[in-house]
């Protein structure tokens, strides 16, 4: 047991756990923050016509922290649980919560590059007239901010669509990591 939680009956296992469930909720919200606040300042109608207005602000800076949290935490906490259940399930040697820090920033590094060339591929097909904005956000949106638009749209489901292919694939690497460290004796 933990010091000082072992009293109340918290085990180091748990602990563990709930540290890795943290984590990806917290790296989840980092990286949303990083990446919201690059692009509302690449496309600010993205945040203030594209998105609910929960918040009264013009502000990028405050937009992309709102943003930033608001739309990631959740997707960090199913990645932790998974992560986690990946990591100390069952009889395998188990994974302290140092161990997944790396895996889970080169996830975040995966996700940032895909975001970057899905937004080049959203501005290079926008400016084409291959995609473009469809009502009512046509209207909405002032035409000289369409492309914009939507290439801080591309970046986002970019970001997305790495974000739950590699975290899926982060939490089987790390259950077959596991494996791998039973039969070779390794912690």
């Amino acid at each position: 047991a933990v010091a000082g939680l072992g009293a109340f009956g918290v085990s180091n296992s748990y602990v563990q756990a709930i540290g890795i469930i943290i984590l990806a909720i917290v790296a989840a919200i980092g990286y949303g923050i990083v990446h919201d606040q690059i692009t509302a300042r690449i496309c600010l109608e993205y945040f203030t016509i594209g998105h609910p207005r929960l918040i009264d602000s013009e502000s990028p800076t405050v937009l992309g922290l709102f943003w930033g949290v608001v739309a990631t935490w959740w997707v960090g906490l199913p990645l932790g649980v998974g992560l986690a259940m990946a990591a100390r399930a069952g009889r395998r040697p188990k994974l302290q919560v140092p161990q997944l820090i790396r895996p889970l920033l080169m996830l975040l590094g995966c996700m940032f590059l895909v975001a970057m060339v899905a937004g080049l591929i959203g501005y290079t097909t926008s400016k084409m007239g291959l995609f473009r904005l469809a009502e009512p956000l046509a209207s909405d949106v002032p035409r000289h901010k369409h492309t914009a638009f939507l290439t801080d749209g591309w970046a986002h489901a970019g970001s997305y669509l790495a974000g739950t292919v590699g975290g899926v694939t982060l939490c089987f690497r790390t259950w077959r990591r596991r494996g791998s460290a039973a039969t070779k004796g390794e912690p």
